[in-house]
């Protein structure tokens, strides 16, 4: 029993020095970053429209879908939001509210002529997507870690020392600029909210900025 006893405290005081011995291996700490622009391919908009009854509202819709499927855009691609009707009002209004997406097969320019109707109530974004966003992160990713790999071997080259097994990968930033407004309705950022009668604005491909991803990556590795 006694020698049982000892072995497994000597079991236990080399397992303690080796956990020692992992914990004080010296290390470097460097921080790589990766950007990317990446070139939206769907937009996502909010659409109101009105009606001045529950029938009006109706041949409002009709002619809405119309418009949206005349322009490519499919039924899978319009979602109905929700719907108001203030009934207290003198003159009651009834509305609704749908979102539609669009890919650059779309004539937007067509579409938003065919828009600006008395009974479309208000069109902002909702949001900007690249259909490949999720490939497009990983690899900026993987550039960061790279980054930061890169960094580790020319600080260490330069004390002559070389980069060892890598101890810690930390991702300690993840950016993304879905949120964009088309860059001359920046101004009416405040409000966002575009009454289909102005003209003025731009809703085209061309006229929205890339989607910006960037990523920081913390690591550590072993100096050998």
């Amino acid at each position: 029993m006694k020698l049982r006893h000892f072995l497994l405290i000597g079991l236990f005081l080399i397992g303690g020095m080796i956990n020692a011995q992992e914990t004080k291996k010296n290390f470097i700490e460097v921080t790589g970053i990766a950007e990317m622009e990446v070139e939206p391919d769907e937009i996502i908009f909010n659409i109101g429209i009105k009606g001045d009854n529950k029938n009006q509202l109706a041949d409002n819709e009709k002619q809405l879908f119309e418009i949206l499927k005349s322009n490519g855009v499919k039924n899978e691609d319009i979602k109905f939001k929700s719907m108001y009707q203030n009934i207290y009002s003198k003159t009651k209004l009834f509305t609704k509210d749908f979102q539609f997406k669009v890919t650059k097969k779309t004539d937007i320019g067509n579409l938003f002529e065919s828009l600006n109707q008395k009974w479309v109530n208000s069109i902002n974004i909702s949001e900007i997507k690249n259909t490949k966003i999720t490939d497009f992160r990983k690899t900026v990713k993987i550039n960061a870690l790279k980054a930061a790999k890169e960094k580790a071997d020319y600080l260490l080259e330069s004390m002559g020392k070389r980069t060892g097994t890598p101890l810690e990968i930390v991702e300690i930033e993840d950016y993304t600029s879905d949120m964009i407004m088309p860059m001359n309705f920046r101004a009416k950022v405040s409000n966002i909210q575009l009454e289909a009668a102005d003209s003025n604005v731009d809703y085209s491909f061309e006229n929205i900025d890339n989607i910006k991803l960037k990523y920081s990556i913390k690591t550590k590795y072993e100096i050998l």
